[in-house]
């Protein structure tokens, strides 16, 4: 468990990290293009959920995140540590760290700090942690729909943690 504890630690400190340098130089500045018209850095503070959903609703996400990272972590436990499961294990401690880096935010400052932003395709800005839980969930969704079949999930159902 030390391993994914130190993984989570490691993803969250990115996270934090590239937060951090956005407000420093990027707060009060003008975004910094990277490709003119395609993608650029800037910084915007966002109190909603994805896409500027649910503006204002800090209480909510600070507990919802809680209960959701609770309930997952109850399954990621019985998870087998097996070859076949190790795929699912580093999806779930991507999610973790994504979902833990935005409560991070909502916790310290009741916004998230976001930075990425394709303006070609006028995608909503987006941070490292969202990044995390986009991509632990299209894994995770390809996982289920195509890699394990139905009976591999029977340690679900089960009390006792099957190694």
């Amino acid at each position: 468990m030390w391993i994914e504890i130190v993984a989570i630690g490691l993803l969250i400190g990115l996270d934090q990290l590239v937060k951090y340098l956005t407000v420093i130089h990027l707060q009060g500045n003008s975004p910094y293009v990277i490709i003119d018209g395609v993608f650029q850095l800037t910084y915007v503070e966002n109190s909603g959920a994805a896409f500027g959903m649910l503006q204002n609703q800090r209480t909510f996400f600070l507990i919802f995140t809680l209960i959701v990272i609770g309930l997952v972590l109850v399954y990621y436990l019985k998870i087998p540590k097996t070859k076949r499961f190790t795929i699912l294990r580093i999806t779930v401690i991507l999610f973790f760290a994504g979902a833990l880096g935005n409560w991070i935010d909502r916790l310290r400052l009741s916004y998230v700090i976001d930075t990425f932003y394709f303006n070609l395709i006028n995608f909503p800005v987006f941070n490292v942690a969202d990044s995390y839980v986009v991509v632990s969930t299209f894994v995770f969704a390809y996982l289920i729909l195509f890699y394990y079949k139905e009976n591999e999930f029977d340690f679900i159902k089960s009390k006792a943690k099957k190694e």
